[in-house]
């Protein structure tokens, strides 16, 4: 039933793109990636010094994108290509389900242990595609950086993106679309984050990661979500959310700086077939299309034993 449904999808976007592109029913939910120059020829170290266009550094756990160009030339011209150096957990991207290993400790009973959870290699159409399950928690977020004059602050004092606030996914947001869950549909959080995507790649500073008080799923709602699959028989097939990493900061950074009970939605959710896209763009324009009447596509690559990987996401909408 999904895979016809996902069929169908894409044969009236081939049959209808220009059409459906202008009445804004494809919603494009990826950052651009910035690129920058090889540092001192080094085609694997990238030279912020040396961007191409308009590409700022943005926030990540690996390092900005390397594009070393070169020509192919013919008797008519010549071909422009490049070698891209680009990590796999980079700007808008997947999470696959072997993307973390949990420990002996972390491991529950019943489901695959690291080593036998798909790779990037290994999803399917159906797992790349899903009804989209939207949870918009923007307005909130929204009026806890109108404290600051529409800014976030790292001091909790200023803007509480805590697991204890109100600015965050809780028990109550998963609770409230209990009923719209099922298996293999994506849940979607909106925070209205994204706008801070290029303001600088800082962790502990700039105001995307915000000294890690940022919105995400509390642990409470990684719990509740959990919570509801189970009683329901169900496995969702992943989370899409506007920030670095599902979690919200509270839960991602954990109890100290050895990352001591921390990513709780990865240390959960990944074990039990879940996929995440994170660094997600564009959800407010989702947020306003109807989005019970949308479907996910996550255009993953398929590389060999890949962990994850930069990803073109779109919403197709009614």
């Amino acid at each position: 039933m999904k895979t016809t449904a996902f069929l169908a999808a894409l044969a009236g976007l081939a049959l209808g793109a220009t059409a459906s592109a202008q009445a804004g029913s494809v919603i494009d939910l990826t950052h651009p990636i910035p690129t920058f120059q090889a540092m001192d020829g080094d085609p694997m170290k990238p030279d912020p010094a040396k961007p191409y266009l308009d590409s700022r550094p943005i926030p990540t756990f690996g390092q900005q994108t390397v594009l070393t160009l070169s020509k192919f030339p013919t008797s008519d011209g010549h071909f422009d290509l490049g070698v891209m150096v680009l990590a796999e957990h980079h700007g808008t991207h997947l999470d696959t389900p072997g993307h973390y290993i949990n420990s002996a400790k972390s491991q529950e009973a019943g489901y695959p242990t690291g080593d036998k959870r798909k790779l990037a290699h290994q999803l399917t159409g159906d797992d790349l595609t899903g009804r989209v399950v939207m949870i918009d928690i923007s307005g909130r977020v929204q009026a806890e950086l109108d404290k600051n004059g529409g800014k976030p602050s790292p001091d909790k004092a200023v803007t509480d993106f805590s697991n204890a606030s109100a600015s965050v996914v809780g028990p109550d947001d998963i609770q409230a679309v209990a009923d719209k869950l099922d298996n293999g549909v994506w849940l979607v959080l909106n925070t209205g984050w994204s706008k801070f995507f290029f303001d600088g790649a800082d962790f502990a500073k700039d105001p995307y990661i915000n000294g890690w008080n940022h919105p995400g799923i509390s642990k409470a709602g990684v719990d509740k979500l959990i919570e509801i699959m189970d009683a329901k028989g169900i496995t969702i097939g992943g989370i899409a959310a506007d920030n670095i990493g599902i979690d919200s900061g509270d839960s991602a950074i954990g109890d100290d700086d050895k990352w001591t009970n921390s990513w709780h939605a990865h240390v959960r959710l990944l074990q039990r077939g879940v996929k995440f896209v994170e660094n997600a763009a564009n959800l407010g324009q989702l947020a306003m299309a109807n989005p019970d009447g949308c479907t996910l596509v996550v255009g993953a690559p398929k590389h060999v034993r890949g962990t994850g990987g930069p990803s073109r996401v779109f919403a197709l909408c009614n």
